[in-house]
């Protein structure tokens, strides 16, 4: 069987009758099998996808098969799927099973999608490499000595490899769009509040939006429209309408976009010149189509990451104090007393980047340092977002890239935290400000290694945003 570029393209020969659903569930599974050595999934449901297939057939036989009818899906290891494992890549939730779907989940079952497993990622999705699983590194199918990027590896390479045809990551500071950039996909991390938190394990409440992985716009288009919209289990969620993502996507607009680029693509010292190369390729092409493309200063740009990584790490550490071996999942057996307990459940359980969040966030936290740190972080962080709101007045979108390099080597970055954090860079601007963006494929290295492009819009306008990412990506 094929690889199939689009979920249009299964959908005609699911109604032609030259493809059944579980023709599709087995050649995933069968890729699954041959590619087993990229760690791309912790948990595969072999039997359950192809009795779930099995069901869609009948119903698309029968007329009643919901819109993503033929979509195989993989779900990130930090989404809620009843009766299946739910561990967010961590030993400290060893054993535990998911009491109900989240949200977005029970979405996509509802329109008859079929999940096909649960996907590696970086502990409790902290990190930017997916090295920091308690299930090992998950491996870059383009060069199995690189990273996938993180936190949502797994999910990224499932997609990449074929595994599946969409996979559902998360994205609290870059997790879908980096790890889409290293990959060669379309990644979308939509605006703050578009898609329920409910069923989603938290990281840093504030930030953590649900992504998508796919190999088109138009598959993002689609599963955005199917999950998205309000919900009486998240209090944080929008009320605001869901458009119709999908068919908006196909709707001509001959009105020219003003579109923005940041001045480091010119002169940011980090930046790997392919990548440099690249993005200045693709502005010359939005200018010859029409659109105004003017170069911008983001002065609080040096602020972004900062800002981030003490805010973020606040949020861990108040949102990962639940798990302390009372409850559920792993506890200590050198424990002699409560107090032990707690320390040693966490101490042993926790892997290393986890415990340097939580105690960079506890720190930050601390009496001493409440208004030192996370006070000041946060009059910082509602600048940064009333600034990058401005510059929405005046353009439809910002163009930047995704990552400083392409896909870095394996154990590179794991001696010093510092520069793994940088590869954050570019993308926690979308996350500090709380607007949607998207990683577009954007050509390749010299070694042949995907470059990403990063689109930014502002609030609810993933359809724009949609639209102006199929336009980009067609400008070859």
């Amino acid at each position: 069987m094929k690889a199939y570029a689009t979920f249009r393209e299964i959908q005609n020969e699911l109604q032609h009758g030259t493809l059944t659903c579980q023709d599709l569930v087995r050649y995933h599974l069968d890729n699954i099998k041959k590619k087993a050595h990229l760690n791309a999934f912790l948990s595969v449901y072999e039997d359950e996808a192809l009795a779930q297939a099995q069901q869609v057939d009948r119903k698309l036989k029968n007329g009643q098969a919901g819109k993503l009818a033929g979509l195989v899906v993989g779900l990130k290891d930090v989404l809620a799927y009843q009766d299946h494992p739910l561990q967010a890549s961590s030993n400290v939730l060893e054993g535990f099973i998911s009491q109900f779907n989240g949200t977005a989940v029970q979405r996509l079952l509802d329109e008859d999608a079929i999940i096909i497993g649960r996907q590696n990622c970086d502990e409790f999705a902290m990190g930017s490499s997916n090295e920091s699983s308690a299930f090992g590194a998950v491996l870059n199918d383009a060069d199995n000595a690189r990273v996938p990027g993180g936190s949502s590896g797994g999910s990224a390479v499932a997609v990449q490899a074929d595994m599946c045809q969409v996979s559902l990551g998360s994205d609290t500071g870059g997790s879908v769009r980096q790890p889409a950039a290293f990959c060669g996909l379309v990644g979308l991390k939509p605006t703050y509040s578009r898609i329920s938190r409910y069923g989603l394990i938290a990281y840093g409440s504030s930030f953590d939006c649900i992504g998508i992985f796919g190999k088109s716009v138009e598959d993002v288009a689609l599963v955005l429209e199917v999950i998205a919209g309000a919900d009486d289990e998240d209090s944080t969620v929008s009320q605001q309408p869901v458009p119709s993502y999908s068919s908006e996507l196909s709707q001509t607009n001959g009105t020219p976009y003003k579109v923005a680029y940041v001045r480091e693509i010119e002169n940011a010292e980090g930046l790997q010149p392919e990548i440099r190369e690249a993005i200045v390729d693709r502005i010359q092409k939005i200018k010859s189509a029409g659109h105004t493309v003017d170069v911008i200063d983001f002065p609080l740009q040096e602020y972004v990451l900062p800002t981030y990584y003490i805010l973020a790490t606040a949020e861990a550490s108040s949102n990962l104090s639940r798990y302390d071996g009372v409850r559920f999942g792993f506890r200590s057996k050198n424990a002699t007393d409560l107090g032990s307990m707690y320390k040693k459940s966490r101490s042993e359980g926790f892997g290393k980047e986890v415990q340097r969040r939580i105690l960079l966030g506890t720190f930050v936290l601390s009496a001493s340092y409440y208004d030192a740190y996370y006070t000041k972080a946060q009059k910082v962080r509602r600048i940064i977002r009333e600034k990058t709101k401005e510059l929405f007045k005046q353009y439809d979108f910002i163009v930047m890239p995704i990552t400083p390099t392409t896909a870095f080597k394996l154990g590179e970055h794991t001696d010093n935290p510092l520069e793994m954090y940088l590869a954050d860079l570019f993308s926690v601007q979308a996350n500090v400000a709380g607007v949607p963006a998207i990683a577009l494929p954007c050509g390749k290295d010299n070694q042949g290694l995907p470059i990403g492009l990063q689109v930014i819009a502002d609030d609810f306008e993933e359809s724009k945003l949609l639209h102006f990412s199929e336009a980009l990506l067609k400008m070859n």
